[in-house]
């Protein structure tokens, strides 16, 4: 049995953070129907990568990672009809979830108050950009300007580079969904004890600013902003990242102790260029950084990089290779560990997919199916959950109520 199963969830939600919140709920048994539109395709659906490089709405990478074990049903929500099957579909369902800027479902009839009337206990998520209140409510964005507003970006860079945010949009792929989910799972618990619903409002600047507690505190406390400091760590030297032999071949390696130090001298067997008087204490190491970071580039870049890593791990220094998304497909423990899952995709084939980082004992979790087609399962919904006749279905889809 999975640990959600018989739970329906309403997912209206769209891009990033949105359809990341119901996947994990989806891996572990819950049934999530996608609200999704022709006229106006979620955007991830036309966003890189494509199996095999041919860009096409069933075909993006990106959408099929965030929307495993989902199934997908059109509905024209700027039809009178198409609300109202939305409205017919809340009242079946458990959870309702979306993503859209402050007050856009209120305007649709389906906000959290409507949402109530038609089913009493419905637990609803709501995920504005900043909330639903303040100067700031209306304003839209994504994970990217997200990142720039809670401060997360002006932590990282070089100290003398401007900010050079994370390679990806971080907020969407990590706190913002994380929150969410955790905030359901406490909703269906509330539930589940009292018979109660809740409404759930999740700012995801405020999710995102969570993250900046040290340099919040450090502010608020000392009066000192935290400043762009690249790989380096306020409690760690060497803290970096170092080149190995090879193109494009790195390390990171952190020391946190100077029982560390002795080990990580002795694993890279250049003790004596690496005794220097400078280097003997944490705090002298932080102060001669620059110089010390240059001696080890050079030295690590005589080495391989696995078998530098295997030997500062056998000296007990923490290291890491510098992977590529190649190499990380097939990294040894994750093989292991199973965490990658294929799965067969009507339009892109055999298809590789990351499997929940967590595993249960007594109960079954797991991708239970590929990322759907675009509307796939929008005649199923109709139905055998809303109990459709054929011919109601038929005429309903010529006026494009599902469209």
């Amino acid at each position: 049995m999975y640990p959600l199963e018989g739970i329906r969830i309403l997912d209206f939600s769209w891009v990033g953070a949105g359809p990341f919140v119901t996947k994990p709920l989806a891996d572990h048994g819950a049934e999530v129907i996608k609200i999704e539109s022709r006229s106006k395709l979620d955007v991830i659906r036309s966003m890189h990568p494509f199996k095999d490089g041919i860009p096409g709405i069933d075909r993006s990478g990106y959408y099929a990672n965030r929307n495993s074990s989902k199934y997908s049903m059109t509905l024209n929500l700027k039809t009178p009809q198409g609300i109202e099957i939305a409205k017919e579909l809340v009242k079946r369902s458990d959870v309702v979830v979306n993503n859209f800027s402050a007050h856009v479902m209120d305007k649709l009839g389906l906000g959290y108050e409507k949402a109530k009337e038609l089913k009493p206990d419905i637990i609803y998520l709501s995920m504005p950009m900043q909330g639903a209140t303040g100067p700031h409510s209306r304003y839209k964005g994504y994970g990217l300007t997200i990142g720039a507003l809670s401060g997360l970006y002006a932590l990282t860079g070089h100290t003398d580079e401007e900010p050079c945010g994370t390679g990806t949009n971080y907020p969407d792929h990590a706190p913002n969904p994380l929150h969410g989910a955790i905030a359901i799972l406490a909703a269906l618990y509330h539930r589940k004890k009292t018979g109660k619903g809740q409404f759930i409002e999740l700012s995801q600047f405020e999710s995102t600013v969570n993250m900046l507690g040290p340099a919040l505190m450090d502010a608020a406390n000392n009066g000192k902003v935290a400043e762009r400091m690249g790989n380096h760590s306020l409690d760690a030297a060497p803290h970096n990242v170092y080149p190995c032999r090879g193109e494009d071949r790195w390390i990171a390696i952190a020391v946190e102790s100077e029982a560390e130090w002795e080990g990580f001298k002795k694993a890279l067997g250049h003790s004596e260029s690496l005794a220097d008087a400078r280097f003997e204490r944490m705090e002298d190491r932080k102060k001669h950084e620059e110089k010390l970071d240059r001696l080890i580039a050079s030295i690590t870049a005589e080495w391989d990089a696995e078998l530098l890593f295997k030997r500062l791990q056998e000296h007990r220094v923490k290291a890491g290779v510098v992977k590529n998304a190649e190499e990380v497909l097939r990294d040894e423990q994750l093989l292991a560990r199973d965490h990658w899952v294929y799965l067969d995709h009507p339009e892109m084939g055999r298809s590789v997919y990351d499997a929940p980082p967590y595993k249960f004992t007594r109960l079954k979790s797991g991708l239970r199916s590929a990322a759907p087609l675009l509307g796939e399962h929008t005649k199923y919904v109709c139905q055998q959950i809303l109990n459709m006749d054929d011919a109601t279905f038929e005429a309903l889809n010529e006026k494009g109520v599902f469209h």
